[in-house]
């Protein structure tokens, strides 16, 4: 049986007291036989020094058999020793079990504050794992690159001629060179049109990502040629739903368009590697005018680098193409480099950045919550003082207790991360119901192994690293003095240095935290004041796309113009019109301006984002005109060209010069190759056409009039319809828009209806979804300093009642000692204040992209924050002080 660890010696625990060393205990033994066989030559009439000769002989290599007999005994006592300690670890474990189940009140409140901190860590962590550390699905993410037309520093669209001459060139750094056009198909299956989203690819595209189709084929090249491009993949998510899973389906003709494509395959559902949610494509096939067009930019080209070649070789070989292109098509791509970079940055964007930040507020709260237990542990290990004592008295070393008492806290991890990854499978659901849409590979959050394991790990270096303080300090207290103290026990030290500076990081953590989220709720109140530019009460938008069988430009822009004015007209709907893209919606094309008298130069050109418009938008939006006029009748096909412009782009083009009648250049050029210029007829304010969160950029209106034809060819014959309704009911109106489509062409289907009110809503999510997430956890760092501030001074309240009793009656009045203890208990609530000023300042500069209206260092949020602290911490400090004093000075006396 073995002895009580506990009650033992650390090496007596092990083996026993008078073992001989293995080498020594080899030599004795072998002697010893040496011996035997010696006495048994010489009974036998031997000379004894032949007879001791004879006996070592019979052992052969003496040397060689010692080597041996050395190698059994090390690896029997390495045994014995793992048994040892197995059985001491698993004593370990149950006194560990017994003495949490002897102080449930110690347990739960320990186990549940670092269960929150650590619930809190993992549902973060699963949320950066989803997005930014797990790898994408497609085949070797690190060689798939954006290749990308780089202008003003930005990395754009592509041209269809720049991404020709690209591909031919670049042979030599890529093996796969595809692209993508992303569009929205009105696929006829049945007796309700459906309008997919899906997109134009290369015939290379699949290949970029080394995906295979589930059934079927994949895109051949000569497919991906015009007139041979009447083919078509679905996604697997597509075909389930639309086919019932019909196997029969490859091989079989639907309607896109109204025009028939043959299904060649199907593509599995977890093939969405740019993460557009596309469930349909087709082959681009590029016509020779397209290919030889290097003005319209609209594609976006992918990828794959050949096996040894590094991105800076691939930059440095398309920084050359680029600038071939900038000699072959000085016009066309003046200004206008390759950027060439990991896909991944383009997919996961500046949420990286956001979720690490994320993942660090967290882990204050988690290190908060570290403290907190420490300061349990502290306590707890001052009460067991004369247990402790005890042990070391029966003979257990200090290292001995130290382990223990960090078994306990093994255990107690074990416990922690059960209860922690609980906590965490519920909040990566409430994470995922509350989260914006936009996130990219969000939804794919989920408590697996890795997860599990990180939670695990987590609660081992918290419970380890944040006990061994305390259990060295239990084991290097003066463990003799509770006994010759007696039943007392010691009072212990008041002055407790540790814990004071414990509660001093708490509050500068929780208080760094409460900054953040201070400055993300008045960024909140900001937004909610912010005029867009427009009223979205009452509206209603659509969006509509002609089939590829309106190919005449004439008919694409009458039947748009036929939709605004039959819905202006109809029963209920204040005003109606239809736009390119309304402000907060989807779609949409730039160009760059070149206002008249400044040399056609790479840095003259200014980007602005393009409206194409029907009558009645601008009242229709409640748009506010600045100056100038609207369009109205004069602006025809074959008139004077005009545009609108927006007071950013009159700011940009004409600074402190009025704008009106001025002139720019854009969109399309004069048969000669010279820019064609536009007459301004009218300012309007600005709009947030991304949202209140996104300052006005420049915008040009145009007339659906006078727009080139080349323009459905960049609009993709999409258009927004845009109605107010009487009532003030946007959804009122959603009858009309479907009614007068249905009498236009009952084919094409009405998709993304949407009051403009939710779409102002939607645009603020990520804003409202930062500030909750932040909020939340600054209100649960207050929460658990607060608790950290009252156990503290609870505890040093419990040691100082004698010497209160004692003050009391000398004469110390209650508000005497009141004053001293709250005097005392709010140096390190002062002290931790300081120190988070000082960090907040340093921090906080990580949340300026996520900040409007309020700069990092905003004094309101600071004191409002340090008033706020300030007061909790008091509350912390005066409840366990007024206890103190509640003694009773006589009793006090009595008592000593």
């Amino acid at each position: 049986m073995i002895p009580d660890p506990i009650s033992s010696g650390g090496r007596r625990a092990r083996q026993p007291v008078f073992k001989l060393p293995v080498s020594e205990e080899v030599e004795s033994e072998l002697e010893h036989h040496i011996e035997l066989r010696t006495r048994e030559y010489t009974a036998r009439g031997m000379d004894p020094i032949e007879a001791r000769q004879r006996a070592r002989a019979r052992f052969g290599d003496i040397s060689e058999v010692k080597a041996i007999c050395r190698s059994i005994g090390n690896k029997r006592d390495k045994e014995l020793m793992r048994a040892a300690l197995w059985a001491e670890f698993l004593y370990d474990v149950r006194l560990a079990l017994r003495q949490l189940r002897l102080a449930p009140g110690f347990s739960l409140v320990a186990i549940l504050t670092l269960a929150l901190g650590i619930g809190a860590t993992t549902t973060i962590f699963s949320a950066v794992d989803a997005v930014v550390l797990r790898p994408f699905s497609f085949a070797t993410p690190e060689r798939v690159v954006n290749v990308a037309e780089r202008w003003q520093d930005q990395d754009g669209n592509v041209s269809v001629g720049n991404f020709v001459d690209w591909k031919a060139r670049s042979g030599d750094v890529l093996e796969r060179f595809g692209a993508v056009n992303y569009t929205s198909f009105n696929l006829a299956e049945g007796d309700t049109p459906e309008r997919v989203r899906g997109a134009w690819v290369t015939h290379d595209y699949f290949a970029v990502f080394g995906a295979k189709p589930l059934r079927g084929r994949l895109f051949t090249a000569e497919e991906d040629q015009p007139g041979n491009n009447r083919v078509a993949i679905l996604s697997e998510g597509l075909w389930n739903r639309r086919f019932a899973g019909d196997a029969a389906v490859v091989g079989r003709e639907i309607r896109l368009g109204g025009i028939p494509h043959t299904v060649v395959g199907i593509m599995p559902e977890r093939f969405d590697p740019l993460l557009g949610q596309e469930e349909l494509w087709v082959p681009i096939a590029f016509p020779p005018s397209q290919r030889a067009e290097h003005d319209q930019h609209y594609l976006t080209s992918i990828g794959l680098l050949r096996g040894g070649v590094t991105l800076e070789q691939a930059q440095k070989r398309m920084g050359v193409i680029g600038e071939e292109m900038q000699k072959l098509f000085p016009q066309d791509n003046l200004g206008r480099s390759v950027g060439i970079s990991p896909l991944t940055d383009l997919l996961i964007g500046s949420f990286r950045q956001r979720l690490f930040v994320l993942l660090g507020a967290v882990g204050l709260v988690l290190l908060i919550a570290c403290a907190n237990v420490a300061n349990l542990l502290l306590a707890r290990g001052a009460g067991r003082t004369k247990e402790l004592a005890l042990r070391a008295a029966l003979g257990a070393g200090r290292g001995r207790i130290v382990r223990q008492l960090l078994t306990e806290n093994l255990v107690l991890s074990v416990l922690t991360s059960v209860v922690g990854v609980g906590l965490a499978a519920i909040g990566v659901r409430v994470l995922e119901a509350r989260a914006p849409q936009g996130i990219p590979r969000f939804t794919e959050m989920t408590i697996d192994a890795r997860v599990i394991a990180f939670a695990l790990l987590l609660a081992l270096i918290s419970t380890l690293v944040f006990g061994l303080a305390p259990a060295l300090r239990s084991a290097r207290s003066n463990l003799q003095s509770p006994l010759r103290e007696g039943g007392r026990g010691s009072t212990g030290t008041v002055r407790d240095r540790l814990r004071t500076t414990l509660v001093a990081g708490e509050v500068a953590l929780a208080l760094t935290l409460l900054v953040g989220a201070g400055l993300l709720i008045r960024s909140a109140l900001y937004l909610q004041r912010v005029e867009p530019g427009f009223n979205v009460d009452g509206v209603l938008t659509a969006r509509v796309s002609l089939p590829e069988s309106y190919s005449d430009p004439a008919l694409v822009r009458s039947t748009f113009e036929r939709m605004a004015l039959e819905l202006d007209g109809s029963p209920g709907v204040g005003s109606a019109s239809v736009v390119s893209q309304a402000p907060l919606g989807v779609g949409g094309n730039g160009n760059g301006l070149l206002p008249e008298g400044r040399p056609f130069a790479h840095e003259n050109f200014i980007f602005a984002r393009l409206r194409v418009m029907a009558s009645g938008y601008f009242e229709t939006m409640g748009m506010r005109l600045v100056k100038g006029r609207t369009f109205d009748s004069r602006d025809v096909a074959g008139g004077n060209k005009v545009m609108v412009i927006s007071e950013a782009l009159a700011r940009a083009a004409f600074p402190d010069q009025d704008p009106i009648g001025k002139r720019i250049a854009c969109c399309e050029g004069n048969p000669d190759g010279s820019p064609h210029f536009k007459t301004i007829v009218g300012v309007m304010a600005d709009v947030r056409s991304a949202g209140p969160t996104v300052d006005p950029a420049p915008e040009f209106y145009l007339p659906i009039t006078q727009v080139p034809d080349v323009t459905w060819t960049w609009l993709q014959r999409s258009m927004t319809l845009v109605a107010r309704s009487e009532s003030g009911d946007a959804n009122a109106v959603a009858g009309n828009m479907r009614e007068v489509l249905k009498r236009i062409d009952p084919s094409v289907p009405l998709y993304l209806v949407q009051p403009a009110s939710e779409q102002l809503r939607a645009s603020m999510a990520q804003a409202r979804f930062n500030t909750l997430l932040l909020g939340s956890l600054g209100f649960l760092g207050l929460v658990l300093a607060v608790i950290g501030i009252y156990s503290v001074i609870a505890y040093f309240v419990s040691l100082r009642l004698h010497e209160i009793g004692v003050r009391m009656a000398l004469g110390a009045t209650t508000a005497d000692v009141l004053r001293l203890m709250t005097l005392q208990g709010s140096i390190p609530v002062l002290a931790g204040m300081a120190v988070g000023t000082i960090g907040a300042f340093a921090s906080t500069r990580l949340l300026r992209s996520s900040l409007f209206g309020v700069q990092p260092g905003d004094p309101l949020t600071f004191i409002a924050v340090m008033v706020l602290l300030g007061v909790a911490g008091l509350i912390a400090i005066v409840i366990p002080a007024r206890r103190a004093t509640r003694v009773d000075p006589a009793r006090t006396l009595q008592s000593g």
